[in-house]
């Protein structure tokens, strides 16, 4: 079995970083925020199949290309069960700032724990805070998680939208993302990828360099 690949794909008003997880003929795509034509590229050049569309968070953007994605691809999408008090509202549906509706799309609740789909393997960690129901992506195989709009290169996500809370972010931060090993590479929803390592000790926000 070869080794996992990871490609970034920033889409959409937002620039939302869009992920690719690839191996052996199959794929994951993680928070399509634009339109897919650059992942639907990639998947048809290197002959892959992907397998499902999984959303960190329901906030519109990470959802406008997600029915255009189904569409050339037929992949189901899973989101977090716990972002359903926040699916009506414009900061998932689109409207907000005045950006553009969210085109409708059929998904399915992710899983607690863990999830097996393929070949991959992977573990689904909520943290909230951002959202209510926020959830980051764990591929211990290839020391990686996803972190949606939880965690930056040294920033965190706000909470100012319907449903956040700082306190609770700064928990699943501190408990749950900080708990992951320090050469585990972080791949935010927007901006620069970073280490659990490095934001442990330099986020100015909630690592060690904020206490100091």
């Amino acid at each position: 079995m070869s080794a996992i690949g990871i490609e970034t794909f920033p889409l959409g008003p937002l620039g939302t970083n869009s992920y690719l997880v690839h191996r052996d003929g199959e794929a994951l795509a993680i928070d399509v925020g634009g339109d897919p034509a650059p992942v639907t590229a990639f998947l048809q050049a290197k002959g892959l199949k992907l397998l499902a569309i999984l959303v960190t968070h329901q906030h519109f953007d990470h959802l406008y290309g997600v029915h255009a994605l189904q569409e050339a691809t037929g992949a189901p999408c899973f989101v977090p069960a716990g972002d359903g008090a926040i699916a009506d509202t414009e900061a998932a549906r689109g409207g907000i700032w005045g950006m553009p509706p969210v085109p409708a799309f059929e998904s399915q609740p992710l899983p607690e724990g863990t999830m097996q789909l393929g070949g991959f393997s992977f573990a689904i960690l909520k943290t909230p805070g951002h959202t209510p129901g926020g959830v980051s992506f764990h591929f211990p195989e290839a020391r990686s998680v996803f972190t949606g709009d939880s965690l930056f290169y040294r920033s965190m996500g706000r909470t100012d939208f319907p449903g956040g809370d700082h306190q609770t972010l700064m928990q699943s931060i501190r408990s749950t993302l900080f708990s992951l090993p320090a050469d585990t590479a972080a791949y935010p929803g927007h901006g620069p990828a970073t280490t659990v390592g490095d934001e442990r000790l330099n986020n100015p926000f909630i690592g060690e360099f904020a206490e100091a």
